[in-house]
């Protein structure tokens, strides 16, 4: 009886799958080509960005600081088992800033005893430099830094990722614009990277920041606004309390914050010229790792904000659509990965036939050309941070590490709409400290 069944359901198919592979086929291919007629909606917006950038001149000019009238400055260096904090910290004691008016408070949220020993050990040295350590790491690093700003005296804070290592003028600079301007709120500096070049998993991470800075953050500086990055940045103390601090939990804090500082009205400044050293992930497991933690808490960050941000009556139509940029980024890994996901179904649910190799590649190249926004704004950035001739480097990681960190994106962004939760990972960076 089985097998009669089993041979009806054979025949039924050899007379009905075709038509029925036929109508999933057209489906699939239609609906192939309308993302792909989005993702050429995206790439003329990206071009237009580029054109906008690349033809604006204005930008923030920077001014010398008055000395005299230096506010105090508490310098913050949240960190988790990474003793590279020793010399963010040595940095920032070289400042040519005024001794008696800035702190460096360092957040240890080590569970390696050994690190925290040599951070005391630090402290215990220098004496404008204190630790302050959690019994419980309670909403990493937002957490961390609501801890920091109980005990932080000053009117300004500059925040540090462990592995940054800032010039001796980053304090002078980026404290000048708060004076200048009392309703400025934060002020942020320009990324760069000593390991760029180490593998091309370091070329992706730093183009992937490199066109945030040199488009996405160029786009905002022409009209007026900015926006946070995690590290090498400056806030005024008084607006976070009053704004409730840091969100605790959040995986991306500084988008978080910039959000609620547009939703106030408040005024952020990017400054292209202070540019800020560090390292990016140079495995493609710590890549993968940040890349979907970023993705997760930026998409989490709108959906917190979202509706506030649409019905808000004090922000204007223009206001609210630059608040947009932030997330924009993240169409296009979620178009790409649409686009794979129909054309390869498209594709295998094809009436049999001889594959033409030549027409399959045009129609292939003709598909990645037109659809080259991201590929156009990374060359561009490169450009920009005088890294063109890495160029042919970036296409090679873009098509090989850049198909693999895509799928991690879209992960993060996944989990984020469904509420799941997503842990902090700690990245593999490589950076060594030598005491000095």
């Amino acid at each position: 009886m089985a097998a009669e069944t089993l041979h009806s359901i054979l025949e039924w198919y050899l007379i009905n799958g075709r038509i029925i592979l036929d109508y999933f086929h057209f489906t699939f291919d239609k609906i192939f080509y309308i993302f792909l007629y989005i993702t050429m909606a995206f790439t003329c917006i990206y071009l237009i960005f580029l054109v906008f950038s690349i033809f604006s001149k204005k930008e923030y000019q920077e001014k010398e600081l008055d000395i005299s009238k230096a506010p105090f400055v508490t310098v913050q260096i949240p960190t988790r088992n990474e003793i590279i904090a020793l010399r963010c910290a040595e940095n920032c004691l070289k400042q040519d800033y005024p001794k008696d008016r800035y702190e460096i408070l360092i957040g240890d949220d080590s569970d390696k005893p050994e690190i925290s020993k040599q951070l005391v050990e630090f402290a215990n040295n220098h004496e404008q430099v204190s630790v302050y350590k959690r019994e419980k790491n309670i909403g990493f690093k937002p957490g961390n830094l609501n801890n920091l700003l109980k005990y932080s005296k000053g009117d300004i804070l500059v925040l540090f990722d462990s592995d940054f290592a800032p010039g001796k003028d980053f304090l002078k600079r980026i404290v000048e614009p708060f004076l200048r301007d009392e309703q400025i709120s934060a002020v942020q500096a320009r990324w760069n990277f000593s390991n760029f070049n180490q593998n091309l998993v370091t070329i992706m991470a730093s183009t992937i920041v490199y066109m945030f800075h040199h488009v996405s953050l160029s786009i905002l500086k022409i009209f007026d606004t900015s926006s946070l990055c995690g590290s090498a940045e400056a806030v005024r103390k008084k607006d976070l309390i009053e704004l409730g601090g840091w969100r605790s939990g959040s995986l991306t804090e500084d988008i978080e914050y910039t959000l609620r500082l547009d939703l106030a009205g408040k005024k952020l400044v990017y400054l292209p010229k202070l540019e800020c050293y560090s390292d990016v992930p140079f495995k493609l497991k710590d890549l993968c790792r940040q890349q979907m933690r970023w993705a997760y808490g930026v998409i989490n960050s709108y959906i917190i904000h979202f509706r506030s941000l649409v019905s808000s009556k004090k922000l204007s139509a223009w206001d609210k659509l630059l608040s947009m940029v932030h997330g924009l980024g993240y169409i296009p890994p979620v178009l790409i990965l649409l686009l794979f996901m129909f054309g390869t179904l498209s594709f295998v649910t094809h009436p049999p036939a001889p594959i033409d190799l030549s027409k399959f590649f045009s129609k292939l190249g003709i598909n990645i050309l037109m659809t080259s926004g991201l590929i156009i704004a990374s060359i561009y950035s490169l450009y920009r941070a005088k890294k063109s001739k890495y160029i042919l480097k970036m296409i090679a990681s873009s098509f090989t590490v850049g198909i693999v960190t895509t799928f991690y994106v879209n992960k993060g962004i996944l989990k984020s709409i469904l509420g799941k939760p997503m842990e902090w990972y700690l990245l593999t960076k490589n950076v060594k400290y030598i005491k000095e």
